[in-house]
């Protein structure tokens, strides 16, 4: 075997976190690429095979179930919402191919991926000029219909006419909803007499231009003219994805489809295309830029994993991890629709020049659409780092410390860097000299980072022992322990704070403080996220043979090579860590962790380290009693129940009316009902949380970074979690 073909790991770090992956949205491309293209496909998969049954911690048989599982794969992420390919289509798909893909994975054919792309292209064309028909004339919103939206819910059309009734009942919605966005904020323009010119005609209107008013005019539309409105800019929406679909080239849905052949071994082992390593090179040194925020595309939607604190998005205050960014607008232009959209391509438009303006508009967890204006800027590293703050409460003071990831110093001069540890155990320091009663860590929406970063952190709260299992294919299960005995800087109180975007390393921490009984694990979800996996990157040019190295870049694989498990034996995986206190959540009935993902590794447990439990033990049964009885009469968190609840219904109410009578009955119950929890944005009364002295001392006259400081005070005083912990560490005291 030539030495190359080895496996070599990739210089990074073990790293775990939930991954941002890009999963395939519908595409388009020329089906058959040049000569040069098509070696270069089959050296990728080539090698690609050959990584991930010689590295995964659980490779898979490539046969039918295989076979199977990839052609459904891809299907779902090639047209997730049925609206391009015909039932005969797949059908005829499924008889050449279901159960073939084995054969031309090992074989290094396309046969599949050429037919269903060319299928695509042809229903793609046609549905071009479907949607252009329909919306060439005016809508009517009287009819009593209804569209499901809900792709799980709805089957591959029978025939071209099924097709077209979909396609029309899907615009119709689009134009409705934009419809009455305008006829609402029409009115709201005219709903005072100093906004109508004499004739009652025109909307008077103040510009300011230079420090000077400007009065404009324009005229007050009929119901139709705002429809006709409402369908050219869905039109141009659609114009701007088709476009988009038409242009794309066929190496990037290769390697979306490169992407389903390694997607069946685990959603955490996908392969990178050279560009794509590289923007995750950026990632994981820290270079961020653009609005601050993660996204995941699923089912060819944009989704909020994660906001940097500090970041442009994160200042503003209305995005929300769990938002669905549907259209992106530079300033006050037409806004883009990006749904189908891939991550890169999205980024490109959100991303620009510092001062900018960029618009999202977004669509919340309950349904409801707004715009968020976001002024782009530099994200500033330093809100990515551990920080701390003082809550007092009754006389009493508690530490607060927020850990955004478990970063590491990743460069080559590692004077350069900073670490979680470092920095966590200086905040414990400066809170221990505050002679803080308790101290609260919060790994809320932290989703990971550096393994060993995390076992040195368990020593700063006990003296010694184990801290996780890892287990890798081969060479069994290996117990890394905190030995440093002098490394622990706290021993009182304590409480982690979680939530169900609290994923890899933060579930190794919690984790163990849970096993050890070290502190009070309390959740805003009934459980963590539940990635139990490691990752490395593998360089595909580093298995290259010398005749094919024109190929070169060929890209990268991260492939999962270890599983973790908690001291107790328990593995994170698919369970996460479910919280000793829960606390309502208006997100409890969302969705949202390993589960949900596809072809995710299975839950299981190795023997029990030995450990020794602390030595003060906290009150569980009381600790949960008081807070389930502080919870029940905190009119918050009752308020935060009802939210819930209220979500929950949204998400179950996927059928929505087309007639403009009933949408609008039903926009403005949700309206109404709205109002009503806009007391959770209240500041917590009883609560004050306060800049530590040295940090204040140590800010001077840097007005930037105050102001960066106090927005994260201000957040605190409005977290009921905050509150709540608090209450539990005054009787953990």
């Amino acid at each position: 075997m030539n030495k190359k073909l080895r496996i070599i790991l990739f210089t990074l770090p073990v790293v775990l976190g939930v991954g941002v992956y890009t999963i395939l949205g519908t595409r388009c491309a020329a089906a058959l690429g040049s000569p040069e293209e098509a070696r270069k496909d089959k050296v990728i998969l080539e090698l690609m095979v050959r990584a991930l049954n010689s590295s995964h911690y659980r490779p898979v048989d490539i046969n039918d179930e295989y076979s199977n599982k990839a052609f459904d794969l891809y299907i779902k992420r090639s047209d997730f919402r049925k609206q391009f390919f015909l039932q005969g289509d797949i059908d005829g798909l499924k008889a050449k191919h279901y159960n073939s893909l084995d054969e031309q994975v090992k074989e290094q054919r396309f046969d599949f991926f050429d037919e269903s792309l060319n299928i695509l292209n042809e229903r793609i064309a046609e549905n071009r000029k479907t949607y252009e028909e329909i919306l060439a004339t005016p809508l009517e919103f009287e009819t009593e219909e209804s569209v499901e939206l809900d792709p799980d819910k709805l089957t591959f059309p029978a025939d071209t006419r099924a097709q077209r009734e979909y396609w029309r009942k899907y615009l119709k919605y689009q134009v409705l909803a934009r419809f009455v966005e305008l006829k609402k904020d029409q009115d709201k323009e005219v709903a005072s007499d100093k906004n109508l010119d004499k004739s009652r005609k025109s909307i008077v209107m103040e510009k300011d231009s230079a420090g000077t008013k400007i009065k404009t005019t324009k005229p007050v539309k009929s119901d139709a003219q705002l429809e006709e409105d409402a369908r050219k800019k869905v039109k141009k929406n659609q114009d701007d994805w088709f476009d988009r679909l038409q242009k794309l080239k066929r190496e990037d849905r290769m390697s979306y489809y490169l992407n389903v052949v390694s997607g069946i071994y685990d959603p955490h082992t996908e392969f990178y295309p050279p560009k794509d390593k590289e923007n995750f090179d950026i990632n994981m040194s820290g270079q961020l830029e653009g609005i601050g925020a993660t996204l995941q595309e699923k089912d060819g939607k944009i989704k909020i994993t994660q906001l940097v604190p500090g970041g442009p998005a994160w200042k503003q205050g209305q995005l929300k991890a769990g938002d669905m960014i549907r259209k992106v607008a530079q300033g006050d232009k037409e806004p883009v629709d990006i749904d189908g959209m891939r991550v890169d391509d999205a980024v490109k438009l959100i991303r620009g020049k510092k001062g900018t303006e960029v618009r999202l508009t977004v669509e919340k967890p309950d349904g409801s659409i707004i715009v968020i204006p976001i002024i782009r800027d530099i994200v500033v590293l330093e809100e990515t780092f551990a920080q701390s703050a003082i809550i007092e409460q009754n006389k009493k003071k508690f530490g607060y410390i927020k850990l955004p990831s478990f970063y590491a110093d990743f460069t080559k001069d590692k004077s350069a860097g900073r670490t979680c540890y470092e920095d966590v155990k200086a905040e414990l320091i400066k809170l221990k000299n505050e002679k803080v009663d308790g101290v609260m860590l919060d790994l809320r929406d932290n989703g990971g980072g550096s393994l060993f970063e995390v076992i040195k952190m368990m020593g700063l709260f006990i003296p010694q022992g184990p801290v996780v299992q890892v287990k890798t294919k081969s060479n069994g299960v290996r117990v890394y322990d905190d030995n440093d005995k002098s490394a622990m800087v706290y021993d009182g109180p304590l409480v982690i704070l979680i939530n169900e975007n609290s994923a890899s390393a933060s579930e190794i921490l919690a984790a163990a403080v849970q096993d050890y009984k070290r502190g009070l694990i309390v959740g805003s979800s009934t459980s963590s996220f539940g990635k139990g996996t490691v990752q490395n990157f593998f360089n595909l040019d580093d298995y290259n043979s010398g005749n094919n190295v024109d190929l070169e870049p060929l890209g990268a694989i991260k492939i999962t090579i270890q599983k973790f498990y908690r001291v107790n034996g328990g593995s994170t995986q698919l369970k996460g860590v479910t919280p000793d206190i829960f606390l309502p959540n208006m997100y409890q009935f969302v969705e949202n962790g390993e589960r949900d993902l596809d072809y995710p590794m299975e839950w299981d447990q190795v023997p029990t380290a030995s450990y020794i439990l602390w030595k003060n033990v906290p009150a569980y049964d009381n600790l949960k009693k008081n807070s389930q009885q502080r919870v029940k009469d905190n009119a918050y968190f009752n308020l935060m129940s009802e939210k819930a609840q209220q979500l929950k219904r949204e998400k179950d109410q996927t059928e929505e009316p087309l007639s403009l009578k009933t949408f609008m009955a039903q926009k403005d119950k949700l309206d109404e009902e709205n109002k009503r929890f806009k007391a959770l944005e209240d500041p917590i009364k009883g609560m004050n949380v306060l800049m530590l002295a040295v940090d204040k001392k140590a800010l001077g006259n840097d007005t930037a970074r105050t102001a960066r400081k106090e927005e994260m005070i201000k957040n605190l005083q409005k977290d009921p979690y905050v509150n709540e912990s608090a209450y539990m560490l005054k009787e953990m005291k």
